[in-house]
């Protein structure tokens, strides 16, 4: 296990390496440059004065160096114009050119600054991540024993009303987008007499005061979408293991449904559902995007927008290099916790 752990993590190392290179390219191309060095500047930049711009701070310098630079493992650019302004990929606010140091990356902790929110790009996205992680901890809560619970019932007796009910559930939540769900929750509980009493507050204010009236909508909207995939391969695994030759011998052995359900079944049902469930933490990071935005939730997917809408470079990398670790991590948890779950796989 500790070798197949190991190679597992090498992987994700390179995976991550490949896929932080791809997207350092692409944030990196020059009409996106162009872009940041009128914001700024001078919308009113001619394209010499553009040029100057990028050039004096190292941003034409070649892709590898850039990358480099970036992970810290090579020196940051550093240049002292004709107005005597030292700038360079190290310089911060308060820095001068003998306090500036020569290495700042990722290797180093140094993530970058961000040049809209005019702040370190790591307290930036710490706190925005925190904001996401306490949002998805509470839709997990609510949405995962939801659908595990719905999947369950529904598959136990296949082609019941029961089953037909749920499974019709299932499907309605999970072809309703989070922009329609979300419009709805909104125009209902905060029109209605009763919403109004039970939901006064905003998603704003959670994020300082989180309470039952002002968090639970968000919540709501974000599980009621996962719920439905999860409750759906909850209920086909739990078909398929319900028909096997080993529970047709429990039952004709006398062994009770209830018995049969809980001793025999559940566990094997839920292999499936385990990696769907591993799944949902790269779609809940990032996936809320349109949550955050509808409910004006300042979190991570709020930050992306932020930082995809104002050409924040170095912010997003930092959300890029996040997302890149959490799906790679899930998965390894994912794989790791398939092996144990089914005892038909062994590792040599």
């Amino acid at each position: 296990m500790g070798l197949f752990i190991l190679r597992r993590f090498g992987v994700m190392l390179l995976t991550a390496l490949c896929l932080t290179f791809v997207v350092f390219f692409l944030t990196n191309l020059y009409p996106n440059l162009e872009k940041l060095a009128k914001t700024q500047g001078n919308q009113r930049m001619s394209d010499e004065q553009v040029e100057a711009w990028l050039g004096n701070r190292g941003y034409l310098q070649p892709t590898l160096i850039k990358y480099g630079q970036w992970l810290g493992v090579a020196p940051g650019f550093s240049k002292t114009l004709d107005d005597g302004t030292f700038v360079g990929t190290c310089t911060r606010p308060g820095l001068t050119e003998d306090t500036t140091p020569r290495f700042c990356g990722i290797l180093q902790g140094d993530w970058g600054y961000s040049t809209v929110f005019k702040d370190e790009v790591g307290t930036i996205v710490a706190k925005r991540l925190g904001n996401t992680g306490y949002l998805m901890m509470w839709v997990l809560i609510l949405m995962v024993p939801s659908a595990l619970l719905v999947g369950v019932l529904a598959g136990m007796r296949e082609g019941s009303a029961l089953d037909r009910s749920l499974s019709t559930f299932s499907i309605v939540t999970t072809a309703t987008p989070e922009y329609v769900s979300g419009v709805i929750f909104i125009a209902v509980f905060t029109s209605s007499t009763v919403g109004l009493k039970w939901f006064k507050g905003t998603a704003t204010q959670a994020m300082d005061n989180p309470t039952f009236e002002n968090f639970f909508l968000p919540v709501l909207t974000i599980a009621l979408y996962g719920m439905g995939y999860i409750a759906r391969m909850t209920r086909a695994s739990m078909t398929e293991v319900m028909t096997a030759q080993y529970i047709r011998t429990a039952r004709l052995k006398g062994v009770s449904f209830p018995n049969i359900v809980m001793k025999h079944a559940l566990r094997n049902a839920l292999i499936a559902p385990f990696t769907v469930i591993m799944l949902q933490f790269p779609w809940l990071l990032n996936g809320v995007v349109i949550v955050e935005t509808l409910f004006n939730y300042k979190g991570f997917g709020w930050a992306l927008v932020q930082a995809a809408g104002n050409n924040d470079i170095q912010l997003l990398l930092a959300i890029s290099v996040v997302s890149v670790f959490v799906v790679l991590i899930t998965q390894l948890i994912s794989d790791i916790g398939y092996v144990y779950l089914n005892p038909r796989i062994r590792i040599s």
